[in-house]
């Protein structure tokens, strides 16, 4: 068996890229996986171990429900009581400050996150428990709901799990954005859009901190891994690439972009092509 095969890279250890991708493109990604995956490309010491301490954990945390509740209130009560109060799962504003509050296993031991990634938490022990539960991407915030939509319970997870009226709602909404609510809002969250949501903090939060590049560019490289993606990373790759000294690969991967976009943009593409050779310049 080769390495791509087992999910190995060279040496005999775990390709947690590989196995990024393979689960990103599965019939049914798990969102949980997937989450855990990110942990152990940003913590190399995490290992395969680390990954099924998470995932017991999550098992552990659903078999604290007391009992089946009877409906979407109930069951975003029972969870608050649990994960919230219980088990103090929520956030402040200095989680935003910290890498680890994106990173799924070091949330599980901290109980501190994004809500993004606390919601992530909330989403697959209620799932687990067999919880009607889905996410709900709100600009700026993320939280859960439970329920059918048009019926739904919100619950804001990096608040303990506070349920949330419709003007509270609209109140974040506008908080992030100066505009409305909309319905579509409220949809549910696919687990990939969560994924690539979680890389893209990560991504913001290394952008803000130069010394941090190798963060920024792995979260670019896992996000391109991704069935859909935003066909601008693969600039931001290159980019990097070149900020890091690898001038010859960031050039390959400057003029294939420019490629791309040779189509729609022609101006932008010879601008691009225009960095390639400044890139390629530097090796003299």
């Amino acid at each position: 068996m080769d390495d791509a095969a087992d999910g190995t890279a060279g040496g005999g250890l775990p390709d947690w890229r590989a196995r990024f991708a393979e689960e990103a493109r599965a019939e049914r990604p798990d969102l949980a996986t997937l989450c855990l995956l990110i942990g152990a490309v940003a913590d190399p010491g995490l290992g395969q171990a680390g990954i099924d301490e998470a995932q017991i954990e999550l098992d552990r945390l659903a078999g604290l429900l007391p009992f089946r509740p009877a409906g979407p209130r109930s069951w975003a009560a029972a969870l608050g009581e649990l994960l919230g109060a219980r088990c103090g799962f929520e956030g402040t504003p200095g989680d935003y400050q910290r890498l680890d509050s994106s990173l799924l296993p070091a949330v599980l031991k901290r109980r501190r996150g994004l809500p993004i990634l606390l919601s992530v938490v909330w989403l697959e022990v209620a799932r687990r428990a067999g919880a009607p539960v889905y996410g709900v991407a709100l600009p700026g915030h993320f939280v859960v709901a439970f329920g059918e939509p048009g019926g739904q319970v919100l619950a804001d997870p990096f608040n303990g799990g506070r349920l949330l009226t419709g003007t509270d709602a609209e109140l974040l909404v506008a908080g992030a954005t100066g505009e409305g609510l909309d319905a579509s809002m409220l949809r549910a969250a696919d687990p990939l859009d969560i994924v690539l949501r979680v890389l893209n903090n990560i991504r913001a939060w290394a952008a803000a901190r130069p010394e941090r590049s190798d963060v920024q560019l792995w979260a670019v490289e896992l996000a391109l891994l991704l069935p859909a993606h935003p066909a601008r990373l693969r600039y931001e790759r290159a980019r990097l690439l070149v900020e890091r000294g690898d001038f010859l690969g960031g050039a390959r991967e400057l003029e294939a972009y420019a490629d791309v976009v040779q189509a729609v943009e022609p101006s932008s593409a010879e601008a691009i092509r225009g960095r390639a050779r400044a890139a390629r310049a530097r090796l003299n």
